[in-house]
């Protein structure tokens, strides 16, 4: 019975969900593809990579959220949904369905008593999704009350493109800033603060920082002190697909071959027939390139 009132409350709330939730969010929300992000950030990564005049280089940010689900409190979501305009007979019903879960653990073969968390969203639930996007446009909304007031400066490729401070998929953010002590300062306050309201919290030994050339090495080392993120190595991956393509596209895309090879190599080839393999072989050829292909050429 749950699963289908849950269901139910998430169709109604799909419906307003892209009106309430800021561009900057691209998951969750219809009519918004995880491709707008990846072609947004790497137009972003291709000008800082070639940003080598002035004397103000640019960072960016890749933020991991440590146990995203697991770590949202209700409280901050009950107040996030009536700031957002809901009214109180909605937000008491959707804190109904998330008080209500409780736990049983598993151990040694037999169940222990059922015990109820304080915060976390239901795992697997069609109405946790929204509910975290919601939760999310609390640091959305603290990044752009920042970048009025001057606090914070966002990346604009060129003048009459619009200035970007940040991008959100999910748990996965991307953050910009000028590569200063200043703005990486009050960035870090601005994700303690979150931190603090929502229980969200930075992994910052899985985050990384990726600066212009032409950042001086002072900045640099005053920006991942202010942010205590030490890695500058971003993987060359962001939402699964590469942020910079140089002058070799086979080196860039070489993973995908790779990942291709690993797949149809783990299969137990011998105990499965001919036309087994000849349709696991064509539906892996053919899901692993498709999202790389939606974006690059």
């Amino acid at each position: 019975m749950y699963k289908l009132v849950s269901k139910v409350i998430a169709n109604r709330l799909k419906i307003v969900v892209p009106q309430v939730i800021s561009e900057n969010q691209s998951a969750f929300v219809p009519g918004r593809l995880i491709t707008d992000n990846v072609l947004i950030a790497y137009e972003i990564s291709h000008y800082l990579m070639n940003k080598r005049n002035g004397t103000s280089g640019v960072a960016a940010v890749k933020a991991d959220m440590s146990k995203a689900y697991d770590r949202v409190e209700w409280s901050f979501l009950e107040a996030m949904l009536g700031k957002l305009g809901f009214s109180n007979g909605w937000i008491a019903l959707v804190m109904k369905c998330v008080t209500t879960v409780s736990y049983q653990i598993k151990v040694n073969g037999t169940f222990t008593q059922q015990f109820c968390p304080s915060r976390s969203l239901r795992q697997g639930d069609p109405l946790s999704p929204y509910l975290f996007v919601i939760c999310a446009e609390g640091l959305s909304t603290l990044l752009r009350h920042a970048e009025e007031q001057g606090v914070l400066h966002g990346v604009k490729i060129c003048p009459r493109a619009p200035c970007v401070s940040h991008l959100l998929f999910a748990d996965d953010s991307m953050l910009l800033l000028r590569a200063q002590q200043q703005e990486a300062t009050a960035l870090h306050n601005i994700l303690q603060l979150y931190e603090a309201c929502s229980g969200q919290c930075i992994n910052t030994e899985k985050s990384a920082i990726m600066f212009s050339p032409n950042t001086q090495d002072q900045d640099r080392i005053s920006v991942k002190g202010a942010l205590a993120i030490q890695s500058e190595d971003w993987n060359d991956k962001y939402l699964g697909l590469p942020v910079h393509v140089g002058r070799s596209r086979k080196q860039a895309f070489r993973y995908l071959k790779r990942n291709m090879c690993g797949r149809v190599y783990e299969w137990q080839e011998k105990l499965l027939a001919k036309e087994s393999k000849e349709v696991l072989v064509k539906a892996v050829g053919q899901a692993i390139p498709t999202y790389a292909m939606s974006c690059f050429s």
